[in-house]
This record gives C-alpha cells, sequence and structure tokens, in this order.
C-alpha cells in the first residue's frame, strides 16, 4: 500500500517540480513565449503578402506564372516542414562559404543571425499553405462581381483589389486563423537550427531546462506556454467558423 504514494510523489516531482517551474517563469515569459511570438508574427505577415501573390498567380492568364506558383506551392506543401528548416537554415550557409554566422547575419546584423533562419523558413511554409486558402476565398467570390465590377469602368487589378480581395478575405478569416494557431506550434521545429540563447522559443528552452535538471518538469512547463496561447486561437477559430456560418444562411 505504500508503493502508490511513493509512486505518484515520483510522478509530481519528474513532472510538476515546484522548484524547477519557479526558476523557469521568468524566462519562459520574457525569453521563450516573446521570441515565439516573434517568429509567429514575423512569419505570418511575411506568409500572407507571400501567398497572396502565389494565389494571384495561380489564378493568372499568364501559363508561367501559373506553373511557377503550382509548383513552389506543391513542393513546399509536399515537403515535411522541419526538412524545408533545415535546408534554408543549413543549407543556405553551407553553399555560402559555409559561414552559418555570417551568412545570416550580413543583412540584419545580430537579428539576422537570430532570427532569420527561422522566419524565412517558416514564411515560406506558411505562405504555400494561405496561398490556396486564398485562391479558395477568391474563387468562391461570385463571378458577377467582377464583371459588375468591370461594367463600371474598374480594370481588372483594381477590381481585385477594390471588390473582389476585401470579399475573399471576410471568406478566408477562419482558415487563416487556424493557420495562425498552427505556425504558432510549428515554431517548435525551430529548435532543430540550436538557436542560442536570447533567441530560443518555447520548446528550446524548455529542453536546455530539462537537460540541465534531468527532469520533465520544463517540458510539462513549455506544453502549458503553448496551451495559454493556442487554446484562446482554436476558440476563436472555432468562433468565427460560427459566425461564417450563420453569415451564409
Amino acid at each position: 500500500m505504500m508503493a502508490a504514494p511513493m509512486i505518484l510523489a515520483g510522478v509530481g516531482d519528474e513532472f510538476f517540480n515546484g522548484r524547477i517551474l519557479r526558476e523557469m517563469l521568468p524566462g519562459i515569459v520574457t525569453e521563450a513565449m516573446r521570441n515565439t511570438v516573434v517568429y509567429t508574427v514575423f512569419a505570418f505577415s511575411a506568409g500572407i503578402v507571400l501567398g497572396l501573390l502565389l494565389a494571384l498567380a495561380r489564378i493568372s492568364r499568364r501559363w508561367w506564372l501559373r506553373t511557377f506558383a503550382a509548383t513552389f506551392i506543391d513542393t513546399i506543401r509536399g515537403l515535411p516542414a522541419l526538412l524545408v528548416i533545415v535546408i534554408i537554415g543549413y543549407g543556405f550557409p553551407i553553399a555560402y562559404k559555409g559561414v552559418t554566422g555570417n551568412f545570416w547575419r550580413w543583412p540584419f546584423g545580430s537579428f539576422g543571425s537570430k532570427y532569420l533562419p527561422g522566419c524565412f523558413s517558416l514564411s515560406l511554409v506558411a505562405a504555400a499553405y494561405m496561398a490556396e486558402s486564398i485562391r479558395a476565398g477568391i474563387e468562391a467570390v461570385p463571378r458577377g462581381q467582377m464583371e459588375a465590377a468591370r461594367s463600371l469602368g474598374m480594370t481588372q487589378g483594381k477590381a481585385m483589389r477594390k471588390v473582389i480581395l476585401p470579399q475573399a478575405f471576410r471568406i478566408i478569416i477562419p482558415p487563416l486563423t487556424n493557420e495562425l494557431a498552427a505556425l504558432f506550434k510549428d515554431t517548435s521545429l525551430i529548435a532543430v537550427l540550436g538557436v542560442g540563447v536570447g533567441g530560443r522559443e518555447i520548446l528550446q528552452y524548455a529542453r536546455t531546462f530539462s537537460n540541465a535538471t534531468g527532469k520533465t518538469t520544463p517540458l510539462v512547463a513549455g506544453g502549458i506556454a503553448y496551451l495559454v496561447i493556442t487554446i484562446p486561437l482554436l476558440q476563436l477559430v472555432s468562433y468565427l467558423d460560427r459566425r461564417a456560418k450563420r453569415g451564409t444562411r
């Protein structure tokens, strides 16, 4: 009968060690969660811009634009996101005389070497997925909207900017929000690049503490940190989805 309390005490010390949690709390908020948000916001913003360009290229009348966009989107979506991150983070510097630090530091100084490999690779992955969502939203707008805008004297480009895209983005807000939540979790893949102190996201920060203490508690704390942000985002996705469905009735 004494074994059960001892086992529970051991599990509690391994997974929920209060001392380790207190030691981690300042850093996981000021460094890990901050950096994870930086990676997410940068990649999401760049992903929307690049995804929009890819979506417009995908529906272009020019065959070479359609071919380029389709090839890029299918290639990135067909590769594991981890492989894309490794190619960007290690492949490019190796191709550039093998000098990893100088390659990413050159355009943006210390910010480049700290954030750019992860942000750039996540932006490409996000753009490929968002491009398909944006294209679906554009194609969901009734064709008569474009014809009506053209009949009012608008050029095709102006009609796309003023009429089609605003309606398309209202349609795709739920999937884009869902992509934001997925992108936030995908920042954990950046840990493979081995970013140093100051640039660590949640998973790498938790792994550093776990290796130093030999306990699982830091990984549990990292999981809680992800849930603090992803659960509200997922609730927002559900709300926006319900609202969109009510709007179509």
